[in-house]
């Protein structure tokens, strides 16, 4: 029986993502057969990395080429904040690179690629409750837009070439692994930092507004659950719904303050209220159930329980 072979390229890989995705495929393929890059180094050495600016295509190639690689996670973007002060960069850089991967793929007969899209694909004409699979993407940031481009640049690839890439429309992501990366939704990670260094919170979202979230633990168990599915279960070739848990500023406070009494939060609400208004506040997520038997192991107690457990270790020996 011949065996498989999986030698894997994550760009992006010091991102919120990427920075825990690595050492989950370490520890399923082995150390070096992960290959991680992005457009710096962060010096940590328990990984094969490569500096990789994926909108240069023959950088992109020479790496492919380097490490014979045959399955690609493309987590590198701008996300729907910083996208908004620079939507040409954000253009750039979540669709021309993703092109590049797609182009180098199909030459290189690459057998899996991994795309992330967003709960940002949804605008105003989005049923905003259980938000179903099938539905207007009518995005109002550039970020959207371009996760919108990518789902469809993913259908295309697959319908037309018959390369496999998967995708998840990934809720906001909540991680004591890693800093927050310029979301809309990243106040649901500050605001644990900010309670467990004794300091108030200012809370750029009004106490009401309720968004899709999700624990890191769960994000990084999809991805890979996703990735690990017999091709004939993968019915969805734009982007599955992915969903975790929804809740409010108010909410994630009021859980915080069950471990820290004298936590207090001011509400400052900025340009991205505007985002979140326009976003879904909750998703149906039952094809991914169906297809490949999705479900998530954390709800907001939970999550905050490990949360506070987690960053109190890393103040505390920092």
């Amino acid at each position: 029986m011949e065996i498989e072979i999986n030698n894997i390229l994550v760009i992006g890989a010091n991102g919120q993502i990427g920075s825990v995705l690595v050492p989950a495929l370490q520890n399923i393929y082995g150390k070096s057969c992960v290959i991680a890059s992005d457009i710096y180094d962060n010096g940590d050495a328990n990984k094969v990395f490569e500096i990789l600016d994926a909108t240069n295509f023959d950088a992109l190639q020479g790496v492919i080429e380097k490490y014979k690689i045959t399955q690609i996670y493309h987590l590198a973007a701008i996300l729907s904040a910083k996208g908004e002060k620079n939507p040409q960069l954000a253009w750039e850089v979540n669709v021309n690179s993703f092109i590049n991967v797609l182009e180098v793929s199909v030459k290189h007969d690459i057998k899996k690629v991994f795309y992330p899209s967003s709960i940002a694909v949804f605008g105003l004409n989005a049923p905003p409750k259980n938000t179903p699979q099938n539905t207007i993407l009518n995005p109002t940031t550039i970020y959207g837009v371009s996760k919108v481009a990518g789902e469809n640049l993913a259908q295309y690839y697959f319908t037309k070439y018959g390369l496999d890439v998967r995708s998840l429309r990934y809720p906001g992501i909540i991680g004591y692994q890693s800093l927050p990366g310029g979301g809309t939704t990243d106040y649901a990670v500050d605001i644990y930092h900010k309670a467990i260094i004794g300091e108030n919170f200012d809370c750029f979202l009004k106490a009401n507004t309720e968004l899709p979230m999700i624990f890191m633990d769960d994000a990084i168990k999809a991805t890979i659950k996703l990735m690990q599915a017999p091709i004939e279960n993968i019915k969805i070739r734009t982007s599955y719904n992915l969903s975790g848990m929804s809740f409010s500023p108010e909410e994630i406070y009021n859980s915080i303050k069950k471990h820290y009494p004298n936590f207090s939060i001011k509400y400052i609400p900025d340009f991205r209220q505007d985002i979140a208004d326009n976003w879904v506040s909750s998703i149906d997520d039952k094809e991914a159930v169906i297809d490949w038997n999705w479900s998530p192991n954390y709800d907001l107690e939970s999550m905050t329980d490990i949360m506070v457990t987690m960053l109190a270790k890393r103040y505390k020996s920092a």
